[in-house]
């Protein structure tokens, strides 16, 4: 099971915060900041653009360690990621990634094997 895929089944590889701590990169930490401070009309800063990963045992940005509510769910029913739960094709939790994205879905199934 690839570690970088996360509990909705969304490439973590592919995140730019991700991007960004993997390579130390400030610009693109400031630009992802930037972006996600007006898509979220929050104050996101350079600073909170680190994550490793939202599986991982390691560092995370603050939507992703205490507000995402798809992590949440799946670490409350124990689950290693949403292909592991019974409910996927009827979650609306996850739903809403998996709706927009077939490729988390394909993940997700793939990783269920």
């Amino acid at each position: 099971m690839k570690d970088v895929i996360g509990y909705c089944g969304l490439n973590c590889e592919k995140c730019d915060a991700y991007i960004a701590t993997i390579n130390d990169d400030q610009p693109l930490r400031e630009k992802t900041a930037k972006l996600w401070a007006e898509l979220n009309n929050a104050p996101i800063l350079p600073e909170h653009i680190n994550c490793e990963g939202c599986r991982m045992n390691r560092v995370k940005t603050v939507f992703c360690d205490s507000l995402c509510g798809i992590r949440k769910c799946a670490l409350n029913k124990g689950v290693s990621i949403c292909g592991d739960c019974s409910e996927l094709e009827t979650c609306p939790t996850v739903g809403a990634i998996l709706e927009h994205n077939l490729v988390a879905l394909e993940n997700l199934k793939g990783l269920n094997t």
